[in-house]
């Protein structure tokens, strides 16, 4: 199932698809997220663009105003420009407001933001909530910075407007679903930001081409928090009754390993897959808890809310030195990294396809003999062959999925659903969802 081009493949269109919306200046609400989401659109029918106007309340959180980047830079006091948003867009704090200004190297230097630890990067500063300004630029170029006068320039325009953000439904035979969801609110950083949307949108190709599909897909593009929170508030009360599985993808695309990000709750199916598949792999993973969450995880396994909703990525948001800064690029973020992250989650959502509960029709041990499923002539060694098959029917008590019957049993599981089918078709066991 979802045999769609090679991984390889996959990654490289990916990579691409990232270096075509690296330059847009994306943020909670605006135009960049909006050309965003339509250049996705243009690549998968039937993504719908929605949005809710400014002051929307979704449940704690209300909605800003839309903000808009005319220009933004400082004139040195030698006349070059420095900080240049057109250059970078993480030169300008995001949601900064409108401010003309001439001051002395002094008075700019608090509204000034750099990391020294990291000497040529710059780093991202937001400010959604609150009414602030100020530029971001590497520590060598702020050490640089001579004494004298210097004219800020920031032209932005606050206003009320909306914020957007995007869905695409691939139904099933079932309409229980599996949640993919990312977000789309971050300018130009590639693993934080991009590796997301281009890995949902891969898989989404993938899940389109298979046409014999169990569950019903369900992906969603929002900006991070609020954006998830604005989505459940719409859709809470379907979400709770057929998600059975969800996963949120971001920073899906270095190489430098794999990392694991639980639900609350710990154990859904949606973690179950996720850790059988890594495990699969042969990844050598690092599992966090969910108390070091920092992503929509957050909202989706919320109390009340309570999603079976993980995440599986390669470098944890917040633990690699690139985060948050220009140095998240795109030679950061790899074709190869965003191919394993495409056959990570494929190979998820087949585990997802093929898992059953299995449930004995015959009380005992079946007689697999007359059926043509064990050796007749009974020897040592004999019995070898067919005790994968005997396990199976051991566990099937109608409660234990393949998932938890792979891991007892320790079969690959893929090697099991064959064998689950076949012992179907001989109305050993019956198989449900």
């Amino acid at each position: 199932m979802f045999d769609f081009s090679s991984n390889s493949e996959l990654g490289l269109r990916a990579h691409d698809l990232a270096r075509r919306l690296w330059p847009i200046n994306r943020s909670l609400t605006g135009s960049g997220v909006v050309e965003t989401l339509e250049i996705l659109q243009g690549i998968h029918d039937g993504l719908t663009l929605r949005s809710v106007p400014t002051g929307y309340q979704a449940f704690d959180w209300i909605v800003p105003n839309e903000w808009k980047v005319n220009e933004a830079h400082i004139i040195a006091p030698d006349g070059s420009k420095i900080c240049n948003f057109f250059d970078n867009n993480l030169h300008l704090i995001g949601y900064s407001q409108p401010m003309r200004a001439t001051m002395s190297r002094a008075e700019l230097e608090p509204y000034l933001h750099s990391l020294a630890d990291q000497p040529t990067a710059i780093p991202y500063v937001t400010s959604y909530y609150g009414e602030n300004w100020g530029f971001c630029l590497s520590q060598a170029q702020r050490d640089a910075l001579p004494e004298g006068m210097y004219q800020v320039c920031i032209d932005t325009e606050h206003f009320a407007g909306k914020l957007t953000y995007a869905d695409l439904v691939l139904p099933g035979r079932s309409d229980e679903e599996i949640l993919l969801s990312t977000y789309v609110c971050h300018p130009s950083m590639a693993n934080n930001e991009l590796s997301g949307p281009v890995v949902a949108s891969a898989l989404a190709q993938i899940i389109a081409a298979e046409k014999d599909r169990h569950f019903t897909y369900r992906f969603v593009f929002v900006p991070e928090t609020i954006g998830a929170l604005i989505y459940l508030s719409q859709n809470l009360d379907h979400m709770k009754a057929k998600t059975r599985a969800g996963f949120v993808l971001t920073c899906v695309g270095d190489t430098r390993g794999r990392s694991f990000m639980p639900s609350r709750a710990g154990n859904t199916l949606a973690d179950r897959a996720a850790r059988l598949s890594l495990k699969s792999e042969g990844s050598d993973y690092t599992a966090y808890s969910f108390l070091q969450r920092g992503s929509d995880e957050r909202q989706y396994c919320a109390p009340g809310i309570d999603l079976p909703v993980c995440s599986v990525m390669n470098s944890k948001y917040g633990t690699f030195p690139e985060y948050h800064t220009s140095h998240d690029n795109l030679d950061f973020v790899t074709p190869k990294g965003l191919a394993d992250s495409i056959a990570t989650h494929r190979n998820i959502l087949r585990i997802l396809e093929q898992n059953y509960r299995v449930r004995t029709r015959i009380l005992g041990e079946p007689q697999l003999g007359r059926r043509g499923l064990y050796a007749n002539l009974s020897k040592v060694g004999s019995a070898a062959n067919s005790m994968n098959m005997r396990n199976l029917v051991a566990y099937a008590d109608g409660g234990t999925d393949l998932i938890e019957m792979s891991e007892e049993i320790g079969v690959d599981f893929f090697e099991l659903a064959a064998l689950a089918q076949m012992l179907a078709k001989h109305d050993i066991v019956e198989l449900l969802r």
